[in-house]
């Protein structure tokens, strides 16, 4: 059920799951499978919240993951036990990044798997193999890692002490108690090899590679150790098709999902709750066992009765432009579209470009060369494009160092950090993208820009943050109270009654239902 067809007002739930993302879709499944009544209660027209397709561009067919683009943190496990129609391609290229030097243009190619042209990029660029042989060193040693801490994700919390025993020490360091940047400069010599490893530190995070705090390390990890292997895949049909088999299996198993219900208060006591939301017509009410809140505990806390703290409030850290062309540029080095295109392509993203560009934003000023990342989901997956002219394409770009504050601060900032972004991209480029831009039906660039200004006023994610706040190392520490099952799956709250489903719980962030699995298995172990 997702729309309002049944007045639901005092009926009582074993759970009410607030937000129809796809950690809350996960949750409803999980707990609809074993018996348990459901009601997930989602704000906007459909589910899904930032990984959902749409046809961003009038009188285009094209279906574009608007927020949320790829899946690497989803464990196969968890879509095999829902069952879940959907596949997860692997990109032919890893990354390309196109550098001029001398004057002469050139570039890194990572392929996948990494074979002979690997090697041979490495070796043009940087002048001998040993940059290579660094660069397999560093990312055997987080395989290692990733090893050892994906399976613990859909499990209780294992403790700081029981994974860093079975981790070797040197990476242990380098990944989790010193700052990264001491890893990239010590392993590495290059300032472009450097670059490409620091990126998966600073996507959505705004940091520098020495911040004492390690919020860039933690990033780091989250986006290295997915399944394993920390391979970031296209999802067949786009972002909507996953969160569509969850809502699918969520229903199938007999939870009842509203569209159109904004929660504006939840009223929590340890043996149950009420939960107030507003269907466009009138209030209702529904009582709870239990209250799973798949919302930023920033937001969690303002529908608990707390006051809105301004102070605490997430700041979101990203640009993303939507793109839709005629045709895929050709490069200044010579090298394939298809080939640079199909994987991630770094802009603007040595060592020393995201160290400058980190100091002129902290500063207050939009990055004068802006570092971003541009990927090309239509090469691997075509199916998204719908019925377009032949050679169109996608095109995602997903800048960093850009936080909320900039954008606050000017009312011009959006414009010169897309220009910036573009500048980055067509450097590098014979045909400037714009030469490329497909138009809409009313003779428009098929161009959207959204900052995290955007993202909160679409999402209700406060400051457009889009892991709901700062990742979390995925295990406990040494001396946590693990008492309850909410402490045990990290999902718990200052309430026995309401537990967190979304990015904000211990092991959220990024499209992969672990925190919605996690709190379901918390609240079927609480039974």
């Amino acid at each position: 059920m997702t729309s309002a067809d049944a007045d639901l007002t005092g009926t009582t739930y074993d759970v009410v799951v607030v937000g129809g993302g796809h950690n809350g879709l996960v949750s409803a499944a999980y707990l609809a499978r074993a018996g348990l009544s459901v009601l997930v209660l989602e704000r906007l027209a459909t589910t899904g919240g930032a990984a959902v397709s749409a046809a961003a561009f009038p009188g285009r067919d094209t279906r574009l993951s608007r927020y949320s683009y790829l899946v690497s943190l989803m464990p196969e496990a968890l879509m095999a036990d829902l069952g879940l129609d959907v596949t997860l391609v692997s990109r032919s290229t890893a990354s390309y990044t196109p550098v001029v030097r001398d004057g002469r243009p050139g570039g890194l190619l990572v392929e996948r798997p990494e074979g002979p042209a690997t090697a041979a990029s490495f070796r043009d660029l940087t002048g001998s193999d040993d940059e290579y042989a660094a660069w397999r060193e560093f990312y055997a040693d987080v395989t290692d890692l990733a090893h050892v801490v994906a399976p613990t994700l859909l499990e209780p919390l294992p403790t700081e002490r029981a994974l860093r025993d079975q981790v070797d020490p040197g990476i242990w360091r380098d990944v989790v108690t010193r700052p990264l940047g001491e890893a990239v400069e010590r392993r590495f010599r290059d300032d472009t090899v450097r670059g490409v490893v620091a990126t998966d530190a600073l996507i959505g995070t705004f940091a520098s590679l020495d911040d004492p705090s390690l919020i860039q390390n933690r990033c780091f990890l989250y986006h290295l150790v997915g399944n394993g292997t920390g391979e970031w895949r296209v999802p067949v049909g786009g972002m909507g098709a996953v969160t569509d088999a969850l809502a699918r299996a969520a229903t199938e198993a007999g939870a009842t999902i509203r569209t159109g219900a904004g929660v504006s208060a939840i009223r929590a006591h340890d043996d149950g709750a009420e939960v107030d939301w507003h269907d466009g017509e009138r209030r209702r009410t529904v009582g709870a066992r239990t209250v799973l809140a798949n919302v930023a505990p920033w937001v969690l806390r303002i529908l608990l009765g707390q006051p809105e703290d301004p102070a605490t409030k997430p700041v979101g850290s990203q640009l993303k432009i939507n793109v839709l062309l005629d045709r895929l540029p050709r490069l200044r080095s010579g090298v394939d579209p298809a080939v640079a295109f199909a994987g991630t392509l770094h802009l603007a993203e040595d060592y020393s470009q995201l160290a400058r560009a980190h100091a002129e934003a902290a500063a207050g000023q939009v990055p004068t060369v802006l570092p971003g990342e541009v990927y090309c989901h239509s090469l691997t997956d075509p199916s998204i494009l719908g019925d377009v002219p032949d050679g169109t394409h996608t095109l995602t770009y997903f800048g960093l160092h850009t936080p909320a504050t900039l954008f606050d601060a000017d009312p011009d900032a959006k414009a010169t950090a897309v220009a910036r972004a573009i500048a980055s991209l067509d450097e590098h480029l014979v045909d400037p993208i714009e030469s490329c831009v497909a138009r809409d039906a009313a003779g428009n660039p098929c161009i959207e820009a959204k900052i995290p200004q955007d993202v909160e006023r679409d999402l209700a994610m406060p400051g457009g943050h889009i892991f709901h706040g700062d990742l979390d190392w995925p295990w406990a520490a040494n001396r946590a109270r693990l008492d309850t099952p909410a402490q045990q799956w990290g999902v718990q709250t200052d309430v026995e009654s309401v537990l967190l489903c979304g990015s904000g719980a211990r092991r959220g962030g990024a499209v992969s239902g672990i925190a919605g699995h996690n709190a379901a298995q918390a609240v079927l172990a609480a039974r």
